[in-house]
């Protein structure tokens, strides 16, 4: 992945906390990860925040009779391939 420095300026005392976390030879690392966690933090929030739904019917018709009856049927289907797969001497 292509890199480019950025020139940041943190104050000092922040600079001594990472460092007592990760070593100065860890800060790149650490601020990278958290930078990265807090992006997915952020797209997360403004997903919940949006007006649409982020759940569509039209794309989960499996699911029209409600997610109980959705979840009957697939223990149904189970235990029927379980039955099916039985020996049938075995008890």
């Amino acid at each position: 992945m292509p890199t480019r420095r950025a020139h940041i300026v943190f104050p000092e005392d922040l600079i001594r906390e990472i460092d007592e976390l990760v070593g100065p030879r860890g800060r790149t690392a650490f601020l990278l990860d958290t930078a990265r966690k807090e992006i997915q933090r952020q797209k997360l929030l403004r997903f919940l925040d949006r007006a649409a739904p982020a759940w569509n019917d039209k794309d989960h018709p499996e699911l029209a009779g409600g997610s109980g009856t959705w979840v009957r049927k697939m223990r149904h289907e189970n235990e029927h391939r379980t039955r099916a797969g039985r020996d049938p001497s075995a008890k």
